[in-house]
């Protein structure tokens, strides 16, 4: 059985082939480059629902054009979610300073907009993934996980997940970005909390 994951980025499929490893679950993970799905998807909608619903229906409508009948499309979106903030970034972390913005522009708009913020308890967020599954049935699901921490006021290595310099896991005193793997997967959850319930449903239905 194979499951269409809606990325292009490898990193992200490997990362979901472990996740399906450690769920004993026997299935085989593609990507949008295994289908030459190249088209571009608006993703305008106003929660991370909305914009993993919005990838999964247009690359459904992809596969009904060219025949093809994956028995899982799945989709996620994901993003920083900033307490004090009123949520922000958001469903706009990627883009937060503008279309395009490199990764130190993003944290940089993030951490002079929480300047005003010097307590712990005044500078915490979470990490958001959720993941929409639609069968071949048509069937929809939806799973949500979630990370907390707290935003540095320092920055740690760059690369990686955007924000991942400047989060600090709950239980932890360094940024998520300077971790060694090992630890770094006991925290870096969210997306693993989100497919672990994704899993446990297509379990559920046999597929």
């Amino acid at each position: 059985m194979k499951i269409l994951f809606g990325t292009g980025n490898l990193a992200k499929v490997e990362q979901m082939k472990k996740i399906i490893k450690l769920n004993n679950f026997d299935v085989d993970i593609v990507s949008l480059k295994d289908i030459n799905f190249n088209e571009e998807i608006i993703e305008d909608g106003k929660t991370f629902e909305e914009n993993s619903e919005i990838k999964a229906r247009a690359i459904k409508s992809f596969c009904d054009k060219n025949n093809l009948n994956p028995k899982v499309i799945l989709t996620d979106d994901s993003g920083l979610c900033v307490d004090k903030l009123n949520g922000e970034p958001g469903v706009y972390t990627a883009r937060y300073a503008g279309e395009n913005a490199t990764q130190m522009e993003n944290i940089t708009k993030l951490l002079e907009n929480m300047k005003q913020y010097e307590k712990i308890e005044d500078r915490t967020c979470k990490f958001i993934t959720v993941l929409t599954a639609i069968l071949s049935n048509g069937e929809k699901l939806v799973a949500r996980g979630e990370c907390r921490g707290i935003i540095s006021k320092n920055i740690g290595k760059l690369g990686g997940l955007t924000y991942a310099p400047v989060f600090i896991p709950i239980g932890f005193d360094k940024p998520m970005s300077d971790m060694e793997e090992e630890e770094f997967r006991k925290v870096h959850n969210h997306r693993d909390i989100a497919m672990n319930k994704i899993v446990q449903e297509l379990k559920k239905r046999n597929i």
